[in-house]
């Protein structure tokens, strides 16, 4: 098999329409999560992060656009411009395109919307990024639950294996709509409060949005400083419930022992950890059993939801894309809100930002249906 790698990269959010600007705030331990007030999406103030409309529709009209585009379609737009034009690729057939997302453009749907209720179709959404750009292949629109955006780069490395592609550029986002927030308010998920992954006063979830994207190539030569070499990566859904994780993390547990596998690694060889980490009950004790199953619990790990909240579709990409920049930068970002332990088994939360050797990480994403994608990244010189 080839080797592949992550490379050029972009983060799209309220932050600004760079990696570097999220980055910058990460590592200062800014959190993106504001409190919001619009009852055309929920009754009561609610914590998000946003990315603010005016500043986004300035970039999306850099790109000279021809047609009019959704809000979602300028966030992917914008992101998946920036890493194109920075990996200097002509895109022919050897090169493909995969979209993740949750809902795409569900706002659509809501109210009155000078779309075609057609655009909601996920179809509809691939087909408008591909010809902006003009790619040969067809999109392949991933969406799994809170799984997709890192198993997008997993498929997108499964493709480059099988010899379909040299390349793949991958896109994440999704919105912060009523569609969404309803949904997990019906659950009684939402916090009222930024959230705290893991935390003993954690009470429940915040969502955000942003778009992220990422090249995925086997050519060595275009590499950025942050480029990791992806090692491993397994999937395995445990068909537990609809919406309820497994009591026991066995689909976590089994993807990250068989990403282990395919890396040839040991799970003392993982330098660190970047979880799923929601703030919800059931989710963060599932994944404390299964890290701990995993002989984890003593790796130094962090959530990035107290940052963002939980982006959806984009968020295992998201947090993959920051985990790069971990390595490069050999820097163990905080969780932010983490104050207590408050799950049952024992965990190495990363309590302040800090400077720490580290060569490896594994990134893991748990989601609705029982779905869970673990996937392996070290430092190409390693």
């Amino acid at each position: 098999m080839s080797k592949v790698y992550l490379s050029h990269n972009n983060i799209t959010s309220s932050y600004g329409f760079d990696s570097a600007s999220a980055i910058k705030n990460i590592r200062e331990e800014i959190a993106a999560l504001q409190l919001v007030h619009d009852k055309n999406i929920l009754p009561n103030p609610f914590y998000s992060s946003l990315v603010p409309q005016q500043k986004l529709q300035a970039k999306y009209q850099e790109l000279h656009p021809k047609e009019r585009h959704t809000r979602l379609e300028k966030m992917l737009l914008v992101s998946l411009a920036n890493t194109i034009q920075k990996s200097d690729l002509t895109l022919t057939d050897r090169v493909g395109l995969i979209i993740s997302t949750t809902k795409g453009n569900i706002d659509l749907l809501e109210g009155e919307s000078d779309f075609p209720q057609k655009r909601a179709y996920l179809g509809a959404l691939g087909e408008k990024i591909k010809s902006f750009f003009g790619f040969q292949s067809d999109a392949i629109v991933l969406s799994n639950a809170c799984v997709s955006g890192i198993l997008a780069v997993a498929v997108a490395k499964r493709f480059i294996n099988q010899g379909a592609f040299d390349h793949v550029f991958v896109v994440g986002g999704d919105l912060v709509t009523e569609f969404i927030l309803s949904g997990f308010n019906a659950f009684q998920a939402l916090s009222d409060m930024p959230c705290r992954p893991y935390c003993k006063t954690r009470s429940g979830i915040n969502i955000g949005e942003v778009a992220a994207s990422v090249l995925v190539t086997k050519d060595a030569s275009n590499l950025v400083d942050e480029s990791v070499l992806f090692a491993g990566e397994a999937s395995c859904n445990d068909a537990n419930h609809i919406s309820g994780p497994s009591r026991t993390g066995e689909g976590l547990h089994r993807s990250v022992n068989s990403a282990l596998k395919q890396a040839a690694l040991r799970a003392e060889d993982i330098d660190y950890i970047s979880a799923h980490g929601t703030a919800t009950l059931f989710n963060d004790e599932m994944e404390a059993i299964a890290f701990n199953r995993s002989r984890l619990q003593d790796t130094p790990l962090n959530s990035l939801k107290g940052y963002f909240g939980h982006t959806l579709g984009a968020s295992g990409l998201l947090e993959a894309i920051i985990g790069m920049h971990s390595l490069k930068e050999n820097t163990l970002y905080a969780s932010l809100g983490f104050q207590e332990l408050g799950v049952s088994k024992p965990l190495n939360i990363i309590e302040k930002t800090t400077s720490k050797e580290i060569k490896t990480f594994l990134k893991t994403a748990s989601g609705f249906g029982g779905c869970n994608t673990a996937a392996i990244f070290k430092k190409v010189s390693e």
